[in-house]
């Protein structure tokens, strides 16, 4: 893990993946087959890419009941209690339908509307993830979305992890497909004889995955577009160097394009990770994963103050924060920019990943500079409400109508002007 200086971080920052021609276009085909030739097109493209002949996409109660003996009762307890967590977090993000009446009797107001459908994209094949389904599914639950269809992709044997089913059955989850990649985006986008349209899309995948969630949007509403995952630890020498090598070996591994970096007021501590990060990774059973991510997208920053160390920080934008300092909480408010923080030696990144509470789907690629974590306003649709009173228009109508005409938008005085003679009526 290399040190640079702090004039070398334009140099670190990542450009957003948008695929190749080759990949935009396959793409584009994919989605067009499915918009065409509906469940036929998906089955083609299923056993094209995962080579599983699937009759049906939709996973069946046996599977669901499969799923449960495979995993230990302790495991399943664990997930409940990660749901719960997730939940009880989400819950507080609720928002409300408010109205203001005015002295002049003129109500205006926002009501907020839950989402008719949504569907969720649940990385599957060789891996699981059942945390992605608790962080894309609650908050849509919370915010009172109907109807929720969650998609994954089918092993070569034409299962589905046990844990990514035992997760969407916690949650009661009944509309689960064995379908994945850009079919699977299409098929939720566009519907097919066997699966309903949603209106928003939302969860993480491979290229193909993003690249279908870019080509859909505007027919339907997407999350975000994430880049590989990538975390920032800012310490001073009060912190431990084993500890941040193993965090940020966390995310190292995830991905070659995982982007690790350390920035401290420490030079000691520096070589310290330096040395640590070394050591840890000839252990790692995902090694050549995190090596690639820590060769090429890994650094050490020393700053000079800790007010600098934090500007840099700031301009990193970082999807993860860990603050290691001696007093964490005092830097809390000059941190503008992170998709998570946090804060202090026991809350090291994973336990957001999984059990904390708060969503794990979060801006990546510098745009915590101006995104959010995932939540339960993504789910929800928000309507200006405007009831004018008879005594409200007669003091603002002339003003009204004179504004419409300085736009040059006779039409619209003119409408607004149109109530004039009945007042009296």
């Amino acid at each position: 893990m290399k040190i640079v200086t702090e004039e070398s971080i334009e140099s670190l920052k990542r450009t957003v993946d948008t695929g190749t021609e080759e990949q935009r276009k396959a793409v584009q085909v994919i989605i067009e087959g499915v918009k065409t030739d509906g469940d036929e097109a998906v089955r083609r493209y299923t056993s094209k890419f995962d080579g599983v002949e699937l009759d049906t996409f939709r996973i069946q109660p046996q599977e669901i009941e499969r799923a449960y003996h495979a995993l230990d009762a302790e495991m399943v307890a664990v997930l409940k209690e990660a749901a719960e967590n997730i939940r009880n977090f989400h819950e507080k993000q609720r928002t409300h339908s408010w109205f203001d009446t005015s002295a002049d009797g003129s109500i205006l107001g926002q009501k907020i509307t839950p989402l008719d459908a949504v569907g969720v994209y649940v990385p599957g094949g060789t891996a699981a993830y059942p945390s992605s389904v608790f962080m894309n599914v609650i908050p849509a639950q919370v915010a009172g979305v109907e109807r929720i269809a969650m998609v994954t992709p089918p092993s070569v044997d034409g299962t589905v992890p046990a844990g990514v089913l035992v997760a969407a059955d916690i949650l009661g989850v009944e509309e689960i497909y064995k379908i994945g990649g850009a079919q699977a985006v299409a098929a939720l986008a566009y519907g097919t004889s066997s699966i309903n349209p949603v209106d928003k899309i939302v969860g993480p995948g491979n290229i193909f995955v993003a690249l279908a969630k870019r080509e859909v949007f505007g027919d339907v509403a997407i999350d975000m577009i994430a880049g590989p995952s990538e975390i920032v630890v800012l310490a001073d020498d009060t912190a431990d160097a084993y500890e941040i090598a193993a965090d940020l070996l966390s995310q190292a591994e995830h991905d070659q394009r995982s982007s690790c970096m350390f920035v401290t007021t420490s030079e000691k501590l520096a070589t310290e990770v330096q040395k640590e990060v070394d050591d840890q990774l000839s252990t790692l059973p995902r090694k050549e994963i995190a090596s690639t991510s820590i060769d090429d997208h890994g650094a050490i920053i020393v700053c000079e103050s800790m007010d600098q160390a934090v500007a840099v920080v700031n301009r990193l934008a970082p999807e993860h924060l860990e603050v290691l300092t001696a007093e964490p909480f005092q830097l809390l408010p000059q941190i503008k920019h992170a998709g998570a923080i946090f804060l202090g030696k026991y809350s090291s990144e994973p336990i957001g990943d999984y059990f904390a509470g708060p969503n794990h789907v979060l801006p990546t690629n510098g745009t915590a500079r101006f995104s959010s974590p995932l939540n339960v306003g993504d789910f929800v649709k928000k309507s200006s409400i405007i009831s004018y009173s008879r005594k409200a228009w007669e003091e603002n109508h002339q003003k009204i109508a004179a504004f419409a005409r300085l736009e040059g938008l006779e039409a619209h005085a003119r409408a607004v002007e149109s109530r004039k003679g009945k007042e009296n009526e």
